[in-house]
């Protein structure tokens, strides 16, 4: 049964605070009461177009019917039995459907679990089961989860990692390429050499894992060539390649996999978020000797491949082949992209504009000068965006980034809107500087 509520999102919030520690964090101060494709309703009625998708969860949109009704139609089936004491068909079909996405002429296996932290975290004991090494290379700027060896890959200290230490040891950060930044290709290869030289040397590492688009990082999109100098180098060393796919796939953007741009296919790929419109499920998909390296019993987790979320996936894929939502989320993109640039002539505060098919973002900077993040007016610009009723994100290293992860099913008429709302809110935060 609903619970029938008259609370203001004030009380809400007020509520929330004295029972809910403060390191979970809020960007905005709104209650949810509705959501329907690309729009949400608060507990006052207020209407909201949702750029922010659950951070990157929700491609296929709030409430997908598809979705919604496989979700359905397994509750009334049965909904736990810990995979590993009694199987279900779910899990099976949506391995095999991922096995035949995922890139690379191999055989492939996926491994079902719950968070993308624990995703990744499963990546790193395979490939150290397989390699029978220790040593992890990650880059700088990358996040990949909240435990305590995703943390220790994370490249951002704050705010994830602060207090929390130490971390997990023979995890070393190379650069990771950034050419308005000034750091080329050539920079972080030498960087990944120089750690062999001083830190670690190359036969000691497992594996090299990194996001195809930076997420928390600022929507940095690493250059097909370094993935694929990444891919020799890692052939050249027996060193396993991981792509984090936790943000990018599931047709972010615009291909299944984001790495699959690159030409390169990594031997483990992490995915979560977006694969199952908003049901908890993370897969591991690789090589399949490499996946097989952990013994009977290594592997898995109580809730680990939900067989709710596994109907949920499937439902995903099934709306994104129906639909093809891979050529919509180029459109999408292309159509941000454009109207970001635009109000780029117009406003000297944004440095950039940047991203790959639905991923896309704008870097804002001070007096016009890269090298002066402007984080102020990125918090004031999100503020105002609110004001007007769109919900956005931002992130960045130096907290000066614009992030769009819009659901791809949203019409162009609520992208518009949303994108209209973004110049309005800029040119009122500018005002107010």
């Amino acid at each position: 049964m609903q619970r029938e509520s008259q609370a203001t999102n004030a009380l809400l919030m007020a509520r929330r605070q004295a029972a809910i520690p403060r390191g979970v964090g809020h960007s905005h101060q709104i209650f949810i009461a509705r959501g329907e494709n690309a729009e949400i309703w608060d507990v006052e009625g207020r209407r909201y177009i949702d750029f922010a998708g659950g951070i990157a969860v929700l491609n296929t949109g709030h409430r997908n019917p598809a979705v919604i009704e496989a979700v359905k139609a397994q509750l009334d089936q049965y909904t736990h039995t810990c995979f590993q004491v009694l199987a279900y068909e779910p899990y099976v079909e949506l391995a095999e459907r991922l096995n035949a996405k995922a890139p690379g002429d191999f055989a492939k296996k996926t491994l079902f679990l719950t968070t993308g932290a624990e995703a990744v975290e499963n990546a790193i004991k395979i490939a150290r089961a397989h390699t029978g090494r220790s040593g992890v290379i990650a880059f700088t700027g990358g996040y990949h989860g909240r435990t305590m060896m995703t943390l220790g890959l994370t490249g951002k200290v704050a705010p994830y990692k602060t207090g929390f230490g130490p971390f997990p040891g023979e995890i070393f950060h190379a650069r990771f390429p950034n050419a308005l930044h000034g750091v080329s290709v050539d920079d972080a290869i030498d960087s990944v050499e120089q750690i062999f030289k001083n830190d670690i040397e190359a036969r000691r590492v497992a594996a090299i894992i990194i996001e195809p688009v930076q997420g928390e990082g600022g929507f940095n999109v690493a250059p097909p060539e370094l993935m694929q100098r990444l891919r020799a180098l890692c052939d050249q060393h027996g060193i396993l390649l991981i792509c984090d796919e936790v943000q990018t796939g599931a047709g972010r953007t615009g291909t299944w996999f984001a790495c699959e741009q690159s030409g390169v296919a990594p031997d483990l790929i992490t995915l979560a978020k977006s694969m199952a419109g908003g049901f908890p499920i993370s897969a591991v998909i690789g090589r399949a000797e490499v996946m097989d390296a952990p013994a009977a019993g290594g592997l898995g987790g109580t809730y680990a491949g939900s067989p709710m979320a596994c109907v949920a996936a499937l439902a995903v894929i099934d709306e994104f082949e129906k639909h093809d939502l891979l050529q919509r989320s180029r459109d999408v993109g292309a159509r941000i992209t454009a109207s970001l640039q635009m109000l780029a002539k117009k406003h000297h505060c944004i440095a950039d504009v940047r991203g790959l098919g639905a991923m896309v973002a704008m870097e804002l900077c001070k007096n016009g000068d890269v090298h002066q993040p402007d984080a102020d007016l990125t918090r004031a610009l999100a503020a105002e965006a609110t004001k007007r009723g769109l919900i956005i994100l931002t992130c960045g290293t130096y907290g000066n980034v614009v992030r769009i992860l819009v659901p791809l099913t949203a019409s162009n008429a609520v992208l518009d809107e949303g994108l209209a709302i973004i110049a309005d809110a800029l040119a009122a935060a500018l005002k107010a500087a």
